[in-house]
């Protein structure tokens, strides 16, 4: 797996899973929140699955 999530796409990503499983705990407290799981994981791991399917890459050109 090569990394293919870049350093702002990559806060972005975490910063918004963190946000959505937040609204499992306070907020509407509904499951749906648990969708950010994803996201924060494809940050965390800098490795999207998508973006290898479209052919996408956020990182940084050598």
């Amino acid at each position: 797996m090569t990394a293919n999530v870049g350093t702002l796409d990559r806060i972005l990503r975490i910063l918004v899973g963190l946000v959505l499983i937040a609204l499992v705990f306070v907020g509407p407290k509904t499951p749906w929140g648990w969708i950010g799981v994803i996201p924060l994981l494809t940050g965390l791991v800098r490795f999207c699955p998508a973006y290898t399917l479209l052919g996408l890459s956020t990182c940084a050109k050598k």
